[in-house]
């Protein structure tokens, strides 16, 4: 990565973890065990007090705090946990239209403090009906959660909006999906587009549509997610997108923008919002290693998995794990073949 330019950045603490194992997630299951305020206020304060080598004050101009970055408000604490967020930081902790479909589902107050604090949309997200839907969130009862998330939002004048996940396992169900969604009224927005290849997703690739298979989205989803998404052209396959790499002489995630996000595990390793959970992304840890070490370890991508993105081409990853010609449907395959990489070196190696 090239040195930090933005002095505005975040820190999340992974405090309750998530209702769900989700078969998609970039971030991989939680973590075991739990975090408290204090441990929150310290690592905020960890963040806040790194001065960079040469310099006299603190690195971080504005800081962003979150109790959380997987499913937010899973605490039953949420109230006091996005209070404390917002102390601790230059800013409350963004919503980016997200809340826990697990309490709307089962806490009457939540919709309506959340709708207080914003946003007025919130995304939930479907794999499929009942038992398809359950298979992929790991959960039984998922579904039905979701269903009673939509209901509640409608009841107090939130926006649903509904995130289809296109898998092979999807497509049969799409029209029993829409008749409910009409049983709702129909007017909310829904879109659709293939799970990211990192992390968990890498697991159900095997899962992924095939473009033939995409002539029987209904025509009704298909054109609002191309309104959703802002693209004409919704499915690209991978045989497409190998040919489209092979003229990449750098690597997946060179020229990154956006801001950075630092994630802390309950055993307080930290990872950023560049890559996913899995060891070859590990910046240090909080507890044991000088926060200096951690962002000059992001900086000069000391960990396996930075050096490999930044040292190998995307081409030589299609080349090695690509297929040219695989009809599958699949956003971002380049993270599938850098993964597939950084994997092999990590048996070998051990080490980041």
């Amino acid at each position: 990565m090239p040195a930090i330019q933005s002095r505005e950045m975040g820190v999340a603490l992974d405090m309750h973890g998530c209702p769900n194992r989700c078969r998609h997630c970039w971030l991989g299951n939680a973590s075991k065990g739990h975090m408290t305020e204090d441990d929150l206020r310290w690592a905020a304060a960890q963040f806040r007090s790194y001065v960079k080598e040469g310099e006299t004050k603190p690195f971080i101009e504005k800081l962003e705090v979150n109790s959380a970055f997987r499913e937010p408000d899973f605490s039953d604490d949420y109230e006091r946990l996005h209070e404390l967020a917002s102390e601790l930081g230059d800013v409350p902790p963004t919503r980016h239209e997200l809340l826990s479909v697990w309490r709307l589902a089962r806490d009457p107050k939540y919709a309506e403090w959340a709708r207080r604090i914003g946003p007025d949309t919130c995304q939930i997200s479907f794999f499929g009906m009942g038992e398809t839907n359950d298979w992929f969130y790991r959960r039984k009862g998922a579904f039905d959660d979701c269903i009673r998330a939509t209901e509640r939002l409608l009841e107090i004048g939130m926006k649903p909006r509904w995130q289809l996940f296109l898998t092979k396992r999807i497509i049969p169900e799409l029209g029993d999906l829409l008749k409910i969604r009409d049983r709702f009224g129909g007017e909310f927005p829904i879109f659709m587009h293939p799970p990211g290849p990192e992390g968990e997703g890498r697991k159900i690739y095997h899962l992924s549509a095939m473009l033939e298979d995409t002539k029987l989205i209904p025509a009704e989803i298909v054109e609002a997610s191309k309104a959703h998404l802002n693209k004409e052209n919704l499915w690209t396959t991978e045989a497409e997108q190998y040919d489209l790499r092979m003229s990449k002489e750098f690597g997946p995630m060179d020229g990154m923008t956006g801001k950075r996000w630092f994630f802390v595990l309950p055993n307080y390793d930290v990872y950023s919002n560049i890559g996913t959970l899995e060891p070859w992304w590990r910046l240090g840890n909080l507890r044991t290693d000088p926060i200096g070490l951690i962002f000059d370890n992001f900086e000069n991508d000391r960990p396996l998995g930075y050096r490999i993105n930044r040292d190998v081409p995307q081409k030589k990853l299609a080349l090695r794990f690509g297929n040219p010609d695989s009809q599958a449907v699949v956003n971002g395959v380049e993270g599938k073949w850098l993964a597939e990489w950084c994997e092999d070196a990590w048996k070998t190696t051990k080490r980041s």
